[in-house]
């Protein structure tokens, strides 16, 4: 009995083990965004197809979505843009680098406001 309890302890230990090696370790940065009055349809989706641009110019990020099929936000935000980040540190590096400084340059003049959410496992 010992034996088959010791077994059994074993399997839910690999078990455990395995799923928590299983749990991506990216990182998804949501961005809330409400975008300025004054911005135009155009501006407004090359800022939003530049976001599209960020994998090749930053590596560390693996996926960008951007279409909207239901969004529940505070009133006048009407975009969410989400990225995937390979890892949390590869979200710090992405602070300040030449590729958040190209999108700032299309994204920022067009945002009110925004809010951002990094969530991982």
């Amino acid at each position: 009995m010992k034996r088959i309890l010791t077994i059994i302890l074993c399997l839910f230990t690999l078990a455990a083990i395995a799923a928590a090696q299983s749990a991506p370790k990216s990182v998804i940065h949501i961005i809330n965004v409400k975008w300025k009055d004054d911005a135009t349809p155009e501006q407004i989706k090359a800022a939003v197809e530049g976001a599209h641009q960020l994998p090749a110019k930053y590596p560390g990020i693996k996926h960008v979505w951007t279409k909207n099929l239901k969004y529940q936000g505070q009133e006048g935000y009407k975009q969410a843009i989400v990225m995937e980040f390979e890892s949390e540190d590869a979200l710090k590096k992405y602070t300040d680098s030449p590729a958040q400084q190209w999108w700032y340059k299309l994204y920022l003049p067009l945002r009110e406001e925004s809010h951002t959410h990094d969530i991982t496992n």
